[in-house]
């Protein structure tokens, strides 16, 4: 297929190039690189380097309707990565995450329309469901946001309805829980934990744990994010649809076990004596707990996690 990969030189969005280019697809890769890194395409062509001429790389941006437009033409499915994606940078700067999560996601869903292209699927997140006490949280269990970012993904959930309705398009949100794996950056004030805490363990610093350590999350290898989307992109639903699943292990790690559990990696993997953790004040617009009930993607689109918590750390590390 001529695939569109939006954020395509990010985190999770390099590695659905990777795998679109593996399985023979035209993919159409764009990024403005503000939190996309070049390297990361560089990572890419070196896994596939016989794809390289598959792979159309663009230094453009989401919020620029006009060149999504251009971009999408010939397109058959979009696959959308491209977001700012964190909590406190969008409470740090709410304007930039709107533009670029919510204006830049009605421009994608705009430019797969006119240019006929029937299927989007795109990056929701577990933030969505803010201040809901359910656990497992589950679809329809959605609470209080408690950020401009969550904010945004519930907003994208909400628009992907009325795109579908009015336009007869089948639009599928995954809400990621707590993604990681290869090629996930470290550095910077938003950088997620596990990167984060490997650098920091193997430079020999104290890695910093946000409250006492009890919170809890649904920690997700990438791979098993990789598969979820290939499945929202080829299941039959039918009748055009707006669906959002979660996607997970259905598994939940404080981050007490979660700094033991690499702890105890890095000490065997690089004989190092990793320091102990400093803890501090817990961080505005998090929250305590976040465990993903999979079952709908496990009934509806065949999503079964293929990678533990402890199998991607042993990759990761």
């Amino acid at each position: 297929m001529k695939v569109i990969i939006t954020g395509a030189a990010g985190f999770i969005g390099s590695h659905l190039t990777a795998a679109c280019l593996k399985r023979g697809d035209e993919v159409i890769g764009i990024d403005n690189l503000l939190t996309g890194k070049m390297e990361n395409i560089e990572s890419v062509l070196s896994e596939v380097p016989e794809s390289a001429s598959r792979l159309h790389f663009h230094k453009e941006d989401v919020r620029d309707l006009g060149r999504m437009r251009e971009l999408f033409l010939g397109g058959e499915l979009v696959f959308h990565e491209a977001a700012l994606g964190s909590v406190p940078w969008s409470i740090k700067d709410p304007l930039l995450t709107h533009a670029t999560n919510m204006t830049g996601f009605v421009n994608v869903l705009e430019a797969s329309r006119a240019n006929g292209i029937e299927r989007v699927v795109y990056a929701s997140s577990s933030a969505v469901f803010g201040d809901s006490t359910a656990s497992p949280a589950f679809e329809g269990a959605e609470g209080e946001v408690l950020s401009p970012y969550a904010a945004t993904k519930r907003a994208q959930e909400i628009y992907s309805q009325a795109w579908s309705r009015c336009y007869g398009m089948t639009i599928v949100g995954l809400r990621y829980f707590n993604v990681f794996g290869a090629r996930q950056d470290p550095n910077g004030a938003y950088a997620a934990v596990i990167p984060k805490w490997l650098s920091r363990m193997k430079s020999g610093r104290a890695c910093a744990i946000f409250g006492d350590g009890s919170s809890t999350r649904d920690y997700c290898h990438v791979s098993n994010v990789i598969r979820a989307n290939f499945l929202a992109a080829s299941h039959a639903y039918g009748e055009p649809a707006s669906r959002a699943y979660n996607i997970g292990c259905g598994l939940s790690t404080s981050l007490i076990e979660l700094h033991e559990m690499m702890r105890r990696r890095v000490e065997e993997k690089f004989g190092l004596c990793v320091a102990s953790p400093e803890f501090m004040p817990p961080r505005a617009g998090d929250i305590a707990h976040s465990l993903a009930s999979i079952d709908a993607a496990r009934r509806e689109l065949g999503f079964e996690p293929v990678c533990s918590v402890e199998e991607g750390l042993e990759l990761y590390i």
